[in-house]
Order: structure tokens, then sequence, then C-alpha cells
């Protein structure tokens, strides 16, 4: 048994696979970061079914799909952009139309070409056990080109992503930026669809993060561990698939993002307990509290080892103990 599965994974296109995998889970989550930060977490949805089309006009025109679906998705997201920031449509609903538009200009392109429909759905729902060499080649260098800008630009990208404002006072040319976010975001859509399809690209951009998020606090540490997390969940989720593929036929798109929904669900727990401990040390606002009571007993007496939470305030240290701050002052307490 084990020397199957050794043979298994050393063989050609499992070795291939891996290496797409690898890529794919680096890429996808390294810009589906900044999608999370602009509140813009269906982008990938969008650019997907926009992509179809592309996917289609390929195999139509016997170009290759994945360059035609690089230049749909491009020109797509690019829209999508422009429409958010200049139209007075809704964000959202310009999402939906894209949606819609894209999934059926797609499978009407497909069937004029006279395709079958399940060439169709090796990118709809991903095939990447039957990536080429030439496949594995063009999804390495564009993940790569994701991975590069997305991290080496983190400083602007973030800037512009999370308070677009400062990023104009700063002098950050904000739509250009803007742009190459949503040209990133294509450029991963197409880079995904032979990983995980393109009806489930948009899981790996966004899941990563929502549980990145749950550990980390900072910008930086939580686009690293996103990043290490779609590793974990692609070449997890590809192995998986093809251990239980010996049983019954289980597909790696789908697997992998279960296994990543599966990484969430396990840390949820650990960021709830987070934040609510992040709420008990500050219970209100930061600077001059609301109000305090003056309390002149107390039966219990704060102080460096009593083992409440002390949390520095102005000229003097309060400690969280049943829910309220309490500041020891003199021979009373104030209780916040």
């Amino acid at each position: 048994m084990t020397a199957s599965y050794a043979e298994l994974f050393s063989s050609p296109f499992m070795q291939r696979a891996l290496l797409a995998a690898l890529f794919t889970g680096l890429a996808a989550p390294a810009i589906g970061t900044y999608l999370v930060q602009r509140r813009l977490s269906l982008m990938g949805d969008g650019i997907g079914h926009v992509a179809v089309t592309g996917v289609a006009l390929g195999l139509l025109t016997g170009l290759s799909p994945t360059w035609t679906a690089v230049v749909v998705a491009i020109l797509g997201a690019v829209a999508i952009e422009v429409i958010r920031e200049r139209g007075t449509t809704n964000g959202d609903l310009v999402l939906a139309l894209l949606f819609y538009g894209g999934l059926a200009g797609g499978v009407l392109l497909t069937g004029l070409g006279g395709q079958a429909t399940t060439r169709l759905q090796q990118f709809l729902f991903g095939s990447i056990t039957t990536a080429s060499a030439s496949d594995v080649l063009v999804t390495m260098a564009l993940a790569t080109i994701v991975v590069l800008v997305g991290v080496g630009l983190s400083p602007q990208l973030f800037a512009a992503s999370q308070d677009p404002d400062f990023a104009r006072v700063a002098g950050l040319r904000l739509r250009a930026y803007n742009v190459l976010v949503a040209v990133l975001a294509a450029v991963s859509v197409t880079v995904a669809m032979r990983t995980v399809g393109l009806l489930l690209v948009s899981a790996l951009m966004v899941v990563p993060v929502a549980t990145a998020q749950q550990l980390t606090r900072s910008f930086r540490v939580t686009l690293t561990a996103a990043m290490a997390l779609g590793v974990l969940a692609s070449v997890g989720g590809l192995a998986l698939s093809a251990v239980l593929s010996r049983q019954a036929t289980v597909a790696p798109g789908p697997t992998i993002v279960l296994l990543a929904l599966a990484c969430f669900l396990l840390t949820w727990p650990i960021g709830v307990w987070r934040r609510r401990r992040r709420r008990r040390a500050e219970p209100f606002p930061s600077g001059s509290p609301s109000g305090h009571a003056h309390i002149e007993s107390h039966p219990h007496r704060h102080g460096r080892d009593c083992g409440h939470l002390a949390v520095p305030h102005d000229d003097h240290v309060d400690y969280v103990h049943d829910g309220h701050r309490h500041a020891p002052h003199g021979e009373h307490y104030d209780e916040h």
C-alpha cells in the first residue's frame, strides 16, 4: 500500500499537479487579502464568471483557453473597477450582472463552437491532474508575477485598500493601485481555474485570508499566514483527493475548498476567544471613560500579583475584574 502511494505521488502528472497547487495556493490569497480589505470578497466570483467567456472564446477560436481567459478576465476586472469608481450603479449590482452575463456568454460560445460541455467543465470545476507541462509553466509564471507584485507593493496596496483618503494625502496614485489590484485578481482567477475551477476560485482567494484573520492582527502577518494556509489547503486537498480517489472518484477542486473551510472552522473558536479577550481589556473606547462609580469598599485588593489583567490608563493602572475596570485610588476604588 505504501509503495503504491509512493508510486502515485512520484508519477509525472501528480508532480505537475502538486507544482500547480503550490503556486496557486501562494498566489490566490496574496491578492485575496487586498480584496478582503476592500470588502470586495465576491469580486473573484465576478471575474471568474467573466473568465468563462474567455475560456469559451479560446475553445471556439482554437487559441489557448488560458490566455484568452487572462485577457477577458483582465478586461472584466478593469470594467468592474471603472464602474465602481465612476458609475452610479451599485457595485454589488455590477458584480451580479457580470455573474450572469459572463457565465451565459461562455455556455453560448461553447455551444456555437461545437464543443462538449464536459470540456468547459474542466475549467468550471478544475482539472488539475490533467494539466500539461505547458499549463503548469504558465501557472507558475503568472502566479510568480502575482506574488512578487502583491508582496513587493504591499505597503502601497494596503494603504490604497485600507484607507483611500490617507493614500491620496500621501500622494499615491489611488486609481492606478485600485486598477492594479483588479488586474492581479483577474490573473489570480485564471491561475487558479485549473486547480479549483472558475466557480470555486473565490473560496481559495478569501477563505485562507478569513482563517488567518482569526489568528493574527497585523496586515503583514495576515498576508503571510494566508499564503501559507493557501498552500496547505491546495497541496493538502490535492493529496487528500488523490488518496481518496483510490476508493471513489473525488475531485481535487472541491476537496481543496472544503479543506480550506475546515481550517477556518477549526480556527474560528480561537478568533472568538481572542476578540472577547480584547473586549475585556478595552471595555470602553480609548481615551477618557464615559463615567465611573466611586466605591468605598471592594472585596478584592488589586496589585501586581493579584492575577487580574492590568491595563495602563492615563496616570494609573486599571485592573479588569468581573467585566469592569477597577482603579485603586488611595483607600477607595473607581469602577469604570
